[in-house]
């Protein structure tokens, strides 16, 4: 592969000779066929965090559910820290890993008490908070801030290895580094929230892990992990 640069400056062909057209054809295919969930277009930066810790290890429909209602009980990072614990427990009740629950209720806490009482706008800071790793605070910072930063789910991250021909385990740290790097050199300027969000959708509907819809991928063409299947 050839050289790879990180945090989104590099031209996408020093990623593959291919990607400039990848990277336009998938924003262009979102454009049209991005899946309407309800946070999708939401820019406030607690929203956004509602939904990401909520979608951590939970699938999209139970969220669609849940995040509405959760945010009508606590409608601001405020509202949240003011609450008990058993109340953000009560809330959460459905949804599973109540740790998510008690970290948020956390971060809420420490914004509002002991920060500025607003959530921190980069991923440094961000990942800083109670549960949030590195893709929730990318997630973040590109959603609600607009920052140029990549946010690499397990859609994504299947997504870009397939693409760009990575080998080897998912789950080692060699490839992960790998799908990162990729990643960030990829990041549109000032599109790093419909960059992100395509992805994801493309690795949710498309580029699934158990029967990639590969003939009908709207980003087949390129595609290493196609040719090799097809021969």
């Amino acid at each position: 592969m050839a050289r790879i640069v990180a945090r989104g400056r590099a031209c996408p062909k020093h990623v593959h000779p291919g990607a400039a057209a990848f990277r336009r054809r998938l924003l262009s295919w979102y454009g049209r066929h991005q899946r309407r969930l309800p946070w999708r277009g939401v820019r406030d930066p607690y929203a956004v965090l509602v939904s990401e810790i909520m979608l951590q290890q939970t699938q999209v429909a139970r969220v669609t559910e849940f995040y509405p209602r959760f945010l009508a009980r606590y409608p601001t990072l405020e509202d949240l820290a003011a609450a008990s614990p058993g109340a953000v427990r009560e809330s959460w009740d459905g949804l599973g890993y109540y740790a998510r629950a008690r970290n948020l209720h956390a971060a809420a806490r420490h914004v509002v008490h002991a920060g500025t009482g607003r959530l921190p706008d980069t991923v440094e800071e961000l990942r800083k908070l109670p549960g949030i790793g590195r893709y929730t605070a990318g997630a973040v910072a590109s959603l609600a801030f607009n920052a140029d930063v990549p946010a690499v789910d397990t859609n994504a991250a299947r997504v870009l290895a397939r693409v760009f021909g990575l080998r080897g385990k998912p789950k080692t740290a060699r490839h992960e580094h790998r799908v990162w790097t990729i990643a960030a050199a990829l990041v549109p300027r000032n599109r790093s929230a419909d960059w992100n969000q395509a992805l994801m959708d493309l690795g949710a509907t498309y580029c699934t892990a158990r029967s990639p819809r590969c003939k009908a991928c709207p980003v087949r063409s390129g595609c290493k992990y196609l040719r090799r299947r097809t021969g």
